[in-house]
């Protein structure tokens, strides 16, 4: 046999044309958040929507645990987009204290917040009664 019957006495497959997998509907939570021919003014509406702050407002009650004094009014309304440091600064200026006087700060009489966390996720997490309580003495109290 030369090489020309070879290719003929082989048994050939009929090719049949591919066909493209069914286009299934896709999750919205896998979707992409821009879409190629999204218009921008819809961007910057997305981004416009992120920088705007935060204008609800938190009730905080202040509890003197200890010695430390106490304050004339206990209960303040706050912006919910201060971090807890602008907090820890407000009790600061009410109680008359400089930086260097020692003042430990607590939530729930329980744990200290970092003073970069935000008012409202604390007071989100930890509010009581819809306040959040924050208590404050001069020396170590809990953890």
């Amino acid at each position: 046999m030369d090489d020309a019957e070879k290719a003929s006495s082989t048994p050939t497959t009929p090719t049949t044309p591919r066909q493209e997998p069914a286009k299934q509907d896709v999750p919205h939570a896998l979707k992409p958040l821009v879409v190629p021919g999204d218009t921008p003014r819809d961007l910057q509406q997305v981004v416009a929507l992120l920088k705007k702050k935060d204008t609800s407002k938190v009730v905080v009650r202040f509890r003197a645990i200890g010695n430390a004094p106490i304050m004339k009014q206990n209960y303040y309304t706050i912006s919910a987009s201060n971090k807890f440091q602008a907090v820890i600064k407000f009790l600061r200026k009410e109680l008359n204290y400089k930086s260097s006087d020692q003042l430990f700060v607590y939530i729930n009489s329980a744990f200290s917040p970092s003073p970069d966390e935000i008012v409202a996720n604390l007071h989100k997490c930890f509010s009581t009664d819809g306040q959040l309580i924050i208590n404050y003495c001069t020396s170590a109290a809990w953890g």
